[in-house]
């Protein structure tokens, strides 16, 4: 029994090992498409139809318009959920609540009382033992990164990194952007692909007909995958809930976080409708709101906390 346990950490080690190991591979891979996905769209197909002229030239401007903004977006999103730190417990971090109870517990102490048991009701401090600190609420400890994340949602091997509370809404605008523009890239190169099984002649030498089978078969297998994450993402903001708390609710017949829609919504985005869209907070947001640095987050007043 102990041997087989002994198994299983060293496979989950190998693992997480293996994980970390494919970072800049992942990078590479995202940028290989993004480049197949260019080369076919911009080179091959609709850059070359500027130079006509008339609606055929204009159309093609548009849609290489609307193809950069939806790229520069999803280039924006992306780096910005890579080189974002997801949330570090900060050093000798305490619940405020743990705080005031030792304040008083030393002052009964000095004056020789006995020391008062807090209420059950109180808020209790996790503790995380690999990290050998105290865990904030919503925080769970990442064995792939080797340390504990604020409100961790998941390790995503694409973005080398964890997903947690202050690179979430950047992760979500990732998913969005790229769906858009995987989308984009089917509908224009659809007519394209089914022109592979006609029998009329296409233009173009076989490299450039090559890449643009590839570009459309990869960019319609995105757009599938990342629309399944994104519609699963949004029923998580709608409930302000993780992948992982989503398996906690289950066994939990409160959630003491849902807040309502509205609430739920802005804890992600925050509340100036001007920076939604953009990977970024403004500094009113990130000053009023101190649950988008992932150390406190307001729950409903008539839920006694547990172990959140």
């Amino acid at each position: 029994m102990h041997r087989s346990g002994t198994t299983m950490a060293w496979n989950v080690f190998k693992f997480c090992t293996a994980l970390r190991g494919l970072g800049s591979i992942m990078i590479l891979l995202v940028l290989g498409v993004v480049g197949v996905t260019y080369y076919a769209v911009v080179w091959t197909n609709y850059g070359p139809t500027l130079s006509d002229g008339g609606l055929g030239s204009l159309a093609a401007f548009a849609i290489i318009i609307l193809f950069h903004f939806l790229l520069a977006m999803l280039l924006w999103s992306y780096f910005s959920v890579v080189f974002t730190d997801p949330g570090v417990v900060p050093p000798n971090w305490r619940l405020a609540s743990d705080e005031e109870q030792r304040g008083e517990s030393d002052a009964l102490n000095s004056l020789e009382f006995c020391v008062l048991q807090p209420d059950s009701s109180n808020q209790r401090t996790r503790f995380c033992r690999k990290c050998n600190q105290p865990k904030p609420p919503r925080c769970h400890h990442c064995s792939v990164c080797g340390r504990c994340v604020l409100k961790m949602d998941h390790h995503c091997v694409w973005v080398v990194s964890c997903v947690g509370a202050l690179n979430y809404k950047y992760f979500l605008l990732f998913l969005l952007y790229t769906f858009l523009e995987t989308t984009l890239v089917t509908l224009l190169l659809m007519p394209h692909f089914i022109a592979f099984f006609s029998d009329e002649e296409i233009p173009g030498t076989p490299g450039t007909l090559a890449t643009t089978f590839l570009a459309f078969v990869l960019n319609l297998a995105f757009a599938l995958s990342v629309m399944g994450f994104l519609i699963m993402h949004i029923s998580l903001v709608a409930a302000n809930t993780t992948t992982i708390e989503a398996y906690e609710k289950k066994t939990s017949p409160k959630w003491p976080y849902d807040l309502g829609r509205k609430k739920n919504f802005e804890q992600v985005f925050g509340m100036d409708k001007r920076y939604w869209l953009i990977p970024a907070y403004s500094e009113e947001d990130l000053r009023r709101m101190p649950e988008l640095q992932g150390l406190e987050y307001p729950s409903k007043p008539d839920f006694d906390s547990q172990d959140f």
